[in-house]
């Protein structure tokens, strides 16, 4: 009866380990401590608001474009600031706005009940005023803005290339698409979309996207890559301690393919 009842316990602490949204998704500071790129976090207004953002340097002699990055339901982590160093690392300055105001999340549950708290009305009022910053106030950018964009954010990228004519390139990351006709032909950029094979939810919405897209005559781009899970850029990522192969595979694929279209910006 003891050797049942402790069993029961062990599990129970795993499984409440596995679900510590921190633990599992602040993995990236490793590789922000070692790197030699300059970053910085800055505050933005926002309305009557002030928002904190932080911003990766690219190592290059010119003007770079500017990609911002939304995060996943779990914010600003350090997973996505370690992304941040990585698209800097490709040569573009990188800017993530906390649009969770600073927010750390114990659990799935309480990442997923802030973000849905968050109004639609001023995600989107910080994502412009982040446009705004990253065109006006940095002087090492060059004019080109891009937005990418993870999971939750995969899906505000889409929305964001449909409400901000200034954005140049849209990167959705097994995001939810674009659904309707009116906000298909709003869209100002081409989009490039980053799915998981095993993620049915997200993709069986991309059928429609694609029809509407080619009828409002704008530029959609998904890929869909194999044997991946929704995600598959953070669980496929090295330092992940739960990293998963088919996911680390479709990472590499989907970085490649990113790199090529950045260096098109």
């Amino acid at each position: 009866m003891n050797m049942k009842r402790n069993l029961i316990i062990l599990i129970a602490v795993f499984v409440a380990q596995s679900f510590r949204g921190e633990e599992i998704k602040d993995f990236g500071r490793d590789r922000l401590n070692s790197s030699p790129r300059h970053a910085d976090w800055v505050d933005i207004k926002s309305g009557d608001r002030t928002i904190k953002a932080f911003v990766v340097y690219p190592e290059r002699k010119d003007k770079a474009p500017v990609v911002i990055v939304i995060s996943e339901i779990f914010g600003l982590t350090d997973w996505v600031r370690s992304l941040c160093d990585e698209l800097a690392e490709s040569g573009v300055i990188a800017i993530a706005p906390d649009l969770h105001g600073g927010q750390k999340f114990e659990d799935l549950d309480g990442a997923r009940k802030a973000t849905t708290a968050l109004p639609k009305e001023q995600v989107l009022a910080d994502l412009n005023a982040t446009a705004d910053y990253a065109l006006t106030k940095i002087p090492a950018a060059n004019g080109t803005l891009a937005v990418c964009g993870f999971c939750w954010g995969g899906g505000k990228t889409f929305e964001f290339a449909h409400s901000n004519p200034k954005v140049r390139a849209a990167y959705s990351f097994y995001g939810v698409a674009v659904d309707n006709a009116d906000d298909a032909n709003k869209v100002a950029c081409p989009v490039y979309g980053f799915y998981a094979e095993n993620d049915e939810r997200v993709n069986a919405t991309i059928p429609k996207a694609e029809e509407l897209m080619k009828g409002a005559g704008k530029k959609y781009e998904p890929v869909i890559y194999k044997g991946a899970g929704h995600g598959f850029m953070r669980s496929g990522e090295p330092n992940n301690p739960q990293k998963r192969d088919a996911d680390a595979k479709a990472r590499d694929e989907a970085w490649a393919r990113w790199k090529t279209l950045l260096k098109q910006l």
